[in-house]
């Protein structure tokens, strides 16, 4: 099985701006050392590694952490200025550094954007194309209001292979009018996967893994098995519950799928994706 979606962080080494005072534990180094323990007797076999903060700093760290895992972790997800006009030549630069093969894509944290057409800024859509012609994936993190922005930036950047992070975080008590037409925008591009991750934290109890339970469902039937990703979203999973038991809420939303079709989304349609190996 492959891990589509961990972190690692030291608050003492950067900055994290979202890490609050809600956090608790959270705010507190995470290093590979953890990582090992987390996934002992898991059945995890590798995982990609996405990044935490807007620095180019920490993407240089992943990659080098990535380096020394011994394959534990096969891809690193990491940022770049999506506005930089030299955008094409830091990609570059970071492929051709040290640990750069591991450079498997890019993600920038929009859901802390105010404007909920972000992605659709000329600067950005330049440089989603950017991402697209160095042969790099991207995983989008946002808001429900800003999906339908988001399904409209991809379907502009022809090429681009990108990822829905933690199901584009359904308002589980709130309006779901939003994150239906986003989804269902986003799910009519088939160049854009879903992660079924980071949805058992979406209300902050242990309850919210059973209400989020029909919502995976939901983004199972919209993308199909072959557009589904799994991903614990450790150690954020932490705040309600272990790394095994986000897993767990995987592999029961594909329970009832035929063999194969629960091996793609459980490692195969990872490995093709990020083009790291580990699959089911």
């Amino acid at each position: 099985m492959i891990d589509a979606h961990v972190h690692l962080w030291d608050p003492a080494e950067r900055e994290y701006p979202w890490m609050g005072p809600e956090v608790g534990e959270l705010a507190r180094r995470y290093g590979l050392d953890d990582l090992r323990g987390a996934l002992a007797s898991s059945g995890v076999t590798a995982t990609v590694l996405v990044q935490a903060t807007g620095s180019a700093e920490e993407t240089t760290a992943l990659l080098a952490t990535a380096g020394a895992s011994d394959g534990l972790i096969s891809g690193v997800v990491g940022w770049a200025d999506l506005q930089d006009s030299a955008l094409p030549e830091h990609l570059a630069a970071l492929r051709a550094g040290p640990h750069g093969a591991l450079l498997r894509g890019v993600r920038h944290q929009v859901e802390d954007e105010p404007d909920p057409a972000w992605l659709e800024r000329p600067a950005v859509l330049r440089g989603l194309r950017a991402v697209a012609d160095a042969g790099l994936t991207f995983d989008v993190l946002v808001r429900p209001d800003q999906l339908a922005s988001a399904a409209r930036a991809l379907a502009a950047t022809p090429g681009l292979r990108a990822v829905l992070d933690h199901g584009g975080k359904p308002p589980l008590q709130g309006d779901l009018d939003a994150w239906w037409h986003g989804v269902d925008a986003l799910a009519a591009l088939p160049g854009v996967a879903c992660k079924l991750s980071g949805m058992g934290t979406l209300t902050g109890s242990q309850a919210s893994w059973d209400a989020a339970a029909p919502w995976a469902a939901a983004l199972l039937r919209r993308f199909g098995p072959e557009r589904c990703i799994a991903g614990s979203d450790w150690p954020v999973c932490t705040l309600t519950a272990g790394h095994a038991d986000a897993l767990a809420f995987v592999r029961a939303t594909v329970a009832g799928l035929p063999e194969a079709e629960q091996a793609a989304v459980l490692g195969g349609n990872a490995a093709a994706f990020y083009g790291v190996s580990g699959g089911a």
